[in-house]
C-alpha cells in the first residue's frame, strides 16, 4: 500500500473536466485507487464518488494506491493533481 499526500496544484476549473480526467487516470491502473480527504475515503475510479469531494486548487488529499501497480498509480495521480496544464 502507497500512501502520499497530495496538495492540488492544478486548475480544478469545471469546464475543463478534471474530475474526469482524473478518474481516467486512475482507471488505467489495475491497483485500488482512493483519495482521502478530511473523514472520506472515495475510490478514485468512481466518477459519482469523485464529484462528492470538494476539490479545489490548494487542497490537501491522500492519494492511497494497493495492488500489483500501487507506485505507478500513485505517481500517475499524483502528477495528474499538482501538474498545471
Amino acid at each position: 500500500m502507497v500512501k502520499r499526500p497530495v496538495t492540488i496544484r492544478t486548475s480544478m476549473d469545471m469546464e475543463n473536466r478534471p474530475i474526469a480526467h482524473l478518474v481516467q487516470e486512475a482507471s488505467q491502473y489495475k491497483s485500488r485507487v482512493y483519495i482521502e480527504m478530511e473523514d472520506k475515503k472515495i475510490n478514485a475510479k468512481s466518477i459519482m464518488g469523485m464529484m462528492s469531494l470538494n476539490l479545489s486548487e490548494g487542497t490537501n488529499l491522500t492519494v492511497v494506491t494497493e495492488g500489483e501497480d500501487e507506485k505507478t498509480a500513485a505517481d500517475g495521480v499524483e502528477t495528474f493533481l499538482v501538474t498545471s496544464e
